[in-house]
């Protein structure tokens, strides 16, 4: 299958259960294009068929940066549906991940930045449903902006409109990044059910992993209640500040407990972040300043001989230097008197 429609596949970036998603490029427009793909084991599902279809009018519908836009929807002589969407080059949240957890500072910026554009979707009246990191696609920054990427929105599968979600009764989602309430199958749920998810993203984003990890949804409904997510001090040591409050309150396993709104989750994740990069040039300093009298301190309590300590060594050293310069510069003076001056 090299054309789809107008477009030129060049190579798969995707795959899933349901589709895949190939980058193309139109001709007519020249730029890339995402190519969605409905799976072929799925092309005889009538219900599968309409979700996908379902998928791609809610995306179209959106009128959000954050999201990833639909411009064209078609069909294969198969069958089967495919839709285009603007191709997103900077890969995903998930890639980054891949890579190892990130600095504090930059996995908080990106937290607040997914919680952004979390937000601009529930302004729209939509929930999610499947925020992961796979899911999130990284826009490159322009000059303008600085040259810094941009989190978007993408896989809305399982979107729907927050009116819709409390008639839902299927568990649906990726178990270490879902909602409690999502595992349970009754619909009882609503925007923070992606609260949770984006303190469950960006607690990876700092430790490297989810801060429950869940093979299937029964272990997400077996999980105790009152167990707070383990805390970042091993990671953030003295740094740590409210964040282990913060990320307790948005993984909170019930509902009530949890922060209502994305953009709020955001504005506490931006307060951590701006102080923890004000702290950083200070703590390094409390790191690395360390004092003669510091090293001093340090040595005499040491099991050796203070007196005959590295740091006493060279201090011993660089004092008979600086006494020997002038008795050196004056034998020279002498010595070039009687060879050179008589």
């Amino acid at each position: 299958m090299d054309v789809i429609g107008r477009y030129r596949l060049r190579d798969k970036i995707g795959a899933g259960a349901f589709a895949t998603v190939w980058r193309g490029y139109d001709d007519d427009l020249d730029v890339d294009v995402a190519v969605k793909v409905l799976a072929d084991n799925w092309a005889s599902r009538a219900d599968v068929r309409e979700r996908f279809l379902s998928e791609a009018r809610l995306m179209r519908r959106i009128a959000s940066d954050r999201v990833v836009r639909v411009f064209d929807l078609g069909k294969l002589d198969d069958g089967r549906p495919y839709f285009v969407m603007d191709y997103i080059g900077g890969g995903t949240l998930g890639d980054v991940l891949r890579q190892g957890p990130l600095d504090a500072v930059d996995a908080l910026w990106w937290g607040a930045d997914l919680a952004r554009a979390v937000a601009a979707l529930h302004g729209e009246g939509v929930v999610h449903r499947d925020v992961t990191p796979a899911n999130l696609l990284l826009r490159p920054g322009d000059e303008s902006g600085g040259g810094t990427h941009r989190i978007v929105l993408a896989d809305l599968g399982l979107a729907k409109r927050a009116a819709e979600a409390s008639g839902l009764t299927q568990a649906v989602g990726t178990p270490s990044y879902m909602a409690p309430e999502q595992g349970r199958g009754d619909g009882g749920f609503d925007e923070r059910a992606d609260v949770y998810a984006i303190g469950a993203v960006t607690y990876a984003l700092i430790t490297g992993h989810p801060p429950y990890v869940a093979g299937s949804i029964g272990e997400v409904l077996n999980r105790d209640p009152d167990l707070p997510p383990p805390s970042l001090r091993p990671v953030l040591h003295d740094s740590l500040g409210p964040l282990d409050d913060i990320f307790g309150r948005a993984l909170a396993y019930r509902v009530e407990d949890r922060w209502e709104r994305a953009d709020t989750l955001a504005e506490r994740l931006e307060a951590e972040a701006y102080r923890l990069e004000q702290e950083a040039p200070q703590r390094a300093e409390e790191r690395t300043a360390i004092t003669d009298e510091d090293l001093d301190t340090t040595v005499a309590t040491d099991a050796t001989d203070a007196t005959d300590s590295p740091v006493r060594r060279h201090r011993r050293t660089r004092m008979w230097f600086l006494l020997a310069l002038p008795v050196v510069f004056v034998a020279a003076g002498v010595g070039g008197w009687f060879l050179f001056g008589r």
